[in-house]
């Protein structure tokens, strides 16, 4: 004795017991519409750019860092609006205040575990050969 269950969503149709390998016709592809193809091309554009300013070497390093992370800033902020749908309105409020308060949390880990490895290396690692053997006791002789 088994139970079966069927799904009937979107006009009748059976989703569970019908194969369909059409991937434009899926009800989630269909309800998404253009936001999707609209952040990937926006997405592969503002790389593309980051890229061209890295490779052409147009800043000096300190400007290049900064317009690189407001090119990422930008992204990000494209991606969680046409493909998250995170806007301010009453069914997304929770998952937008929460992302928000998330980002200055995951800047601070990044920061603070890149300032601890940063000094890790002076305290711990082992000196280079050449450095080691400059400051190394000069060995006895036996006298002749």
């Amino acid at each position: 004795m088994g139970i079966h269950v069927h799904l009937r969503v979107f006009a009748g149709r059976d989703y569970m017991t019908e194969s369909n390998h059409s991937t434009f016709e899926h009800p989630e592809v269909q309800l998404a519409g253009t936001g999707y193809v609209a952040a990937y091309v926006a997405g592969i554009a503002l790389m593309g750019l980051s890229l061209m300013l890295v490779k052409d070497h147009a800043l000096d390093p300190t400007a290049l860092g900064i317009a690189i992370s407001g090119i990422a800033g930008l992204a990000a902020l494209l991606q969680c609006v046409l493909l998250l749908h995170m806007t301010l309105s009453r069914t997304q409020i929770w998952q937008t205040v929460a992302l928000v308060l998330f980002v200055p949390l995951f800047i601070l880990t990044i920061g603070l575990t890149s300032w601890m490895f940063h000094g890790l290396y002076q305290r711990t690692m082992l000196r280079p050969i050449a450095a080691s053997q400059a400051m190394a006791p000069a060995p006895l002789r036996a006298p002749r």
